[in-house]
């Protein structure tokens, strides 16, 4: 198992810091939040790319995403969203990062209507994502919180640069055993998004291990190989404990969780 953590759980800190952090704590790769309130964002220069790109060679760690906030459900014309896509693909192609994180964001829409938007935008960019090598992976979030939901999706698109980001608190939220979520996320599966909660009303991020999410069977799942990343949502929780304290004792975990079993 491949660890990585998400810039969420650190909000603003200094990209050096970052890799420091990884490195020191024993996480191979970074998911980085991809916003203008971030050291990383398709707002950057050519050269800032380069610079971030070669830090990150340079401490030996992996940029696993580029955690983008194109919403491919939503209502529309298709044009800013593909645009925007594009960005983020460029992004990520200049980065060295496998994958881009896109959100569903269908809300208040007929789910059929929802579906076809997602499905149409993410084929229609699909080729360029495979031109650049980096690979679109639809997040099981807000409008499409279960495994089958992003899975009917991915299927629709058919293609393999357009796969399925699992984060298991929300498949949990909308009643998927992990076994479930598993087996329809598996042909597009791109890695995992681990956290913990106290509850389906309290969504405050924990220590992993500290909640009720079910980590052990999800992490069951997986291949040997699979990424797994925590994505400790602090930005969103600022008076949650700070993520670099948390770190190590997270990673132990996981890989206890994810240690073959006698």
């Amino acid at each position: 198992m491949k660890l990585a953590f998400s810039t969420l759980g650190v909000p603003g800190m200094p990209i050096a810091d970052v890799i420091r952090l990884a490195v020191d704590h024993g996480y191979q790769g970074v998911e980085l939040r991809a916003h203008p309130e971030e050291p990383v964002h398709p707002g950057l220069s050519s050269a800032e790319r380069a610079d971030v790109a070669e830090e990150f060679k340079r401490g030996d760690v992996e940029i696993l995403t580029v955690a983008g906030y194109v919403r491919v459900a939503a209502e529309g014309d298709d044009r800013p969203v593909l645009d925007e896509l594009a960005g983020l693909v460029e992004l990520a192609r200049d980065l060295g990062a496998s994958h881009v994180r896109v959100f569903p964001g269908g809300g208040g829409l007929d789910p059929e209507v929802a579906d076809a938007n997602a499905a149409r935008r993410l084929g229609a960019a699909a080729p360029y994502a495979a031109d650049l090598g980096v690979r679109i992976l639809l997040e099981t979030h807000d409008s499409h919180r279960a495994g089958a939901d992003v899975a009917r999706i991915a299927g629709t698109v058919g293609h393999r640069q357009v796969g399925a980001l699992w984060d298991i608190m929300h498949t949990w939220l909308a009643g998927e055993e992990p076994a479930a979520s598993h087996a329809v996320l598996a042909p597009h599966l791109g890695y995992v998004q681990v956290k913990d909660i106290a509850s389906a009303e309290d969504t405050e991020p924990l220590a992993l291990g500290a909640g009720v999410l079910p980590l052990g069977a999800c992490l069951d799942t997986l291949d040997a190989d699979s990424w797994v990343c925590w994505e400790y949502e602090k930005r969103w929780h600022p008076d949650a404990a700070e993520l670099p304290g948390l770190l190590s004792a997270g990673r132990e975990h996981l890989l206890r969780l994810g240690a073959p079993r006698q």
